[in-house]
């Protein structure tokens, strides 16, 4: 019989901390949130303090009476829930629904889900800490009064199904802003001058000089504004002698960034392995709760995901510099190790950053116990925090300055002397690499006062373009520098505004829908403070000073909810019925007549029949809204393995695949290979 109780959230990190305690201590999991809000009402008392009203959820009614005769049994109950302020409240929550004596009851926390950690952890146990606890109710009740006091509200004033939410709206806000500076953006036509030059040598390679300056005024990117301007610069430098007035040489040096933070995973993870912010959430939760690894067992391989610290533990530093330098040598592990200030508002410094839980353990070496989303995710993280530990890299940069007439070109080039972190961390590989002197060319040895000769000037017409639309890495790092939203909250953000088809992702960026525009139009016309990005920000401060106990919880709440309470009256009798009209075209339904509309959809735009639902005709759209129309399916000449008939090729969004003719009775399909074989053809059979 056990001793022992520990109660986990996951059955996941359940497995993986039995291996670690032993027969001594009984690990069992909640599966999560063992109490919560009723979904059929408020459950708040806002006339008394803001009092919630916890029930059971339905799944605790099978796990409560195993939890509560085990928690009977033990000689003491260990919670070892999350290391953040959601996992403190399902601590309390548990503690609350199981209802023993909280003498019996300790709190246990880790970053890591390792021997040292789990054991270390039960030798420094606390008890619930209800500041923490509050600050989490806080949250949930403030989302809770926005959402069944406003959503109402939405639903009668412009469509039934929509909803408001504390964080979410402000998202929603700025993504509708940045299409509104999009649309009205005019832009603005510049000109740039390259000169391909050489050195007065045959075998001299060309290289490219950009005019930068005339008459020792430096030129700012509108000067050069028009095409007639251009063509009297480049008729009176055509001739020109090309002189190289000065040389600068210098040595640059690039620090490696910080270990990942839940924000930082995110946006990386969007531009390297094109992961969404849920998706790098649910594989890191994997990464951490524990991975089998053949004999070694279930091991967790990376530290808690939820964080927004860049601190690390003096042993997992220390052993890291020792493993770089033996895989990598003495240069590559600076003389003072590392350390990292974190940046980000209200960041909780008692948590590490995300990595590894060992840096010995090296991707390549647990590879092929990974699935290949989690040895992307893994192989990122593994990554970034060895490089954060290594030597700087280290560039030779040159710069020459060339005279012609009274203008001066410069050219700029740089090589990578020492490679020093980028040997496990390649920068440039980033859709948004910052390092435009890595992109540069070599240039030749130059020297001062030496003449060159020009081989053509290449005038260039360009044109202001408007801010970029957002995508998921740019939202979360805005939402960041603002102070909205917390690290377990960006994920279900994104996913929450998208589902609710406030916006959709094309491309890999955000554009707001008609629904998200007029439900923003009502927020900011009708509830200004909650879609205020200030006011969102301090109210996160606010929680914050909760959590530290600072504030009583229910005053942050009374504060906010007495202006709401107002604005939602006000806008009982001021908002008008909004209506979504769908954007017309010029396309006719095929079937009835009618005129066709562009309506949006979490999966993107498409045309419908402006009369539905008497007719449900639908097409899909490229990007300029423009209707596709797929070719009849083409009989080809091969046969189904399955059913004996003719094989069709079909062609969706992802391109041509063979299809049986006999479906939807068979279902069988293949890929489309180019050159018009059966794909299976070309596949050899399975050994007997």
């Amino acid at each position: 019989m056990a001793k022992y109780l520990v109660i986990v959230e996951s059955p996941t990190k359940e497995k993986t901390i039995s291996k670690i305690l032993g027969p001594d201590y009984a690990v069992k999991s909640s599966y999560g949130h063992i109490r919560d809000l009723p979904k059929s009402q408020l459950g708040i008392d806002v006339d008394n303090g803001f009092t919630p009203k916890y029930l059971n959820i339905a799944k605790a009614k099978k796990i409560l009476p195993e939890l509560k005769k085990l928690s009977a049994k033990a000689t003491t109950v260990y919670l070892a829930t999350d290391y953040d302020r959601e996992g403190e409240a399902i601590a309390w929550h548990l503690k609350e629904a199981i209802g023993l004596p909280a003498a019996k009851f300790k709190r246990i926390t880790f970053h890591e889900i390792t021997p040292e950690a789990i054991k270390g952890s039960l030798t420094h146990p606390r008890s619930i800490d209800m500041d923490l606890v509050d600050a989490q109710q806080a949250r949930r009740v403030l989302d809770r009064l926005v959402g069944y006091k406003l959503s109402p509200l939405l639903w009668k004033k412009v469509k039934s199904g929509t909803s408001a939410g504390r964080v979410q709206s402000v998202a929603v806000r700025m993504i509708c802003d940045r299409e509104e500076e999009i649309e009205k953006f005019k832009p603005q036509e510049y000109w740039s001058l390259a000169a391909k030059l050489a050195k007065r040598d045959e075998k001299a390679a060309e290289f490219t000089a950009m005019l930068v300056a005339h008459e020792g005024k430096k030129y700012d990117k509108l000067d050069l504004n028009n095409k007639i301007l251009m063509d009297g610069i480049v008729g009176e430098l055509s001739k020109a002698s090309y002189t190289v007035s000065s040389i600068e040489r210098k040595e640059r040096r690039r620090q490696p960034y910080a270990p990942y933070t839940t924000s930082t995973i995110q946006q990386d993870a969007s531009r390297r392995i094109y992961f969404s912010a849920a998706k790098t959430m649910k594989i890191a939760q994997q990464l951490y709760e524990g991975i089998s690894l053949g004999s070694e067992g279930s091991v967790g391989l990376i530290t808690y995901m939820r964080t927004d610290s860049v601190s690390i533990a003096e042993p997992a530093r220390k052993e890291a510099r020792q493993y770089i330098e033996k895989t990598f040598g003495k240069t590559f592990v600076p003389e003072k190790a590392r350390m990292y200030k974190t940046k980000t508002k209200g960041a909780q410094e008692a948590h590490e950053a995300i990595r590894p839980t060992s840096a010995v353990r090296a991707p390549r070496d647990v590879k092929q116990y990974l699935s290949a989303d989690e040895y992307k995710l893994y192989e990122l993280i593994w990554c970034r925090f060895l490089a954060s530990q290594m030597t700087d890299a280290v560039y030779d940069t040159v710069s020459a300055d060339i005279t012609a007439k009274t203008y001066v070109f410069r050219a700029s080039g740089s090589t990578l002397k020492f490679d020093g972190f980028l040997k496990v961390y390649d920068m440039v590989k980033a859709e948004e690499a910052d390092d435009e002197e890595e992109k540069t060319a070599v240039l030749p040895p130059l020297s001062e006062k030496e003449l060159l000769n020009l081989i053509e000037l290449l005038p260039a017409q360009h044109f202001t373009e408007p801010p970029p639309r957002f995508n998921e890495a740019s939202l979360i790092k805005t939402l960041e520098e603002h102070g909205i939203g917390r690290p377990s909250t960006y994920a279900p953000i994104i996913n929450t505004i998208v589902q609710r088809n406030y916006v959709r992702l094309e491309s890999r960026r955000f554009f707001p829908t008609s629904l998200g525009k007029v439900v923003n139009d009502v927020m900011k016309t009708h509830f200004a403070q909650i879609v205020d990005v200030a006011f969102t920000a301090a109210l996160e401060e606010k929680l914050d000073r909760v959590a530290e106990g600072k504030s009583p919880w229910a005053k942050v709440i009374e504060e906010f909810y007495g202006p709401l309470k107002k604005d939602i009256a006000a806008a009982e009798v001021n908002l008008v019925r909004q209506k979504i009209e769908p954007q017309k075209t010029d396309e006719v339904c095929p079937k009835c007549g009618k005129p066709m509309v562009l309506r949006d959809s979490w999966r993107g735009q498409f045309l419908a029949c402006s009369g539905y639902p008497e007719c449900k005709t639908t097409f899909s759209v490229d990007k300029e809204g423009k209707k596709i129309v797929k070719p009849p399916p083409e009989v080809t000449s091969f046969t189904c393995e399955k059913c004996g008939k003719a094989m069709l090729k079909r062609i969706s969004k992802r391109g041509p695949f063979l299809a049986c003719s006999g479906f939807p009775k068979c279902r069988n399909i293949k890929p489309w290979r180019e050159d018009g074989q059966d794909a299976a053809a070309v596949v050899p059979p399975p050994e007997k």
